[in-house]
């Protein structure tokens, strides 16, 4: 079973973003699939007693994007690139509104590995990993929009190039130093943001 082309899904991102709603609705069908995929990846991770569920997840996500107005889609990556975003925004607010309804108990956690950041043992909060992200980002804003792409929107390395308009090797290394700057930051270690 094959998917839809990314151009199909440019052109009805496209559609959309010119006032065509109807463009939406053959759109969601086709990128849910995608969609449910990595936000089931974070979901996996979490302790049985979590209450935010994938498609709660999901679902949020696409009633803030039904809010975007005058949007201009650029393509597929672009789309995701804003997901991601959005997919941070969410459980970043849900990580820091269960610490604080529990005042310091248990905190929503999020595997850094997933195949893509470290090792499976290590684990750090959404939360954590936000205040990580925004600490990246003002000493290097590209390494940090790398790994939102990467981790939250499940972008590809060339997905991720095509976004932020930069070469598959560039990724590749700001991926690599952004992992090892974040473990050290999570770790607790070196938080002189080098």
């Amino acid at each position: 079973m094959s998917g839809p082309s990314t151009h199909e899904i440019t052109q009805l991102l496209q559609a959309w973003g010119d006032g065509d709603e109807g463009a939406v609705d053959k759109l969601t069908p086709l990128v849910y699939r995608e969609l449910h995929q990595v936000a089931q990846r974070y979901m996996a991770h979490q302790p049985s007693d979590h209450t935010l569920q994938t498609t709660a997840l999901i679902n949020e996500v696409y009633l803030r994007l039904v809010n975007l107005r005058d949007m201009s889609w650029q393509n597929r990556a672009h789309f995701f690139a804003v997901c991601a975003k959005l997919m941070r925004r969410i459980l970043t607010d849900f990580a820091r509104s269960r610490r604080y309804v529990k005042r310091g108990g248990h905190t929503t956690l999020v595997s850094l590995d997933e195949a893509r950041i470290v090792s499976q043992d290590s684990r750090a909060d959404f939360a954590a990993l936000d205040d990580a992200l925004n600490r990246l980002g003002a000493v290097d804003l590209r390494k940090s929009q790398v790994v939102e792409l990467r981790f939250f929107g499940g972008l590809s390395v060339e997905e991720t190039a095509e976004v932020l308009k930069v070469s598959s090797d560039t990724v590749q290394r700001e991926w690599k130093m952004a992992k090892l700057w974040l473990l050290r930051q999570l770790g607790g270690e070196g938080r002189d943001g080098a």
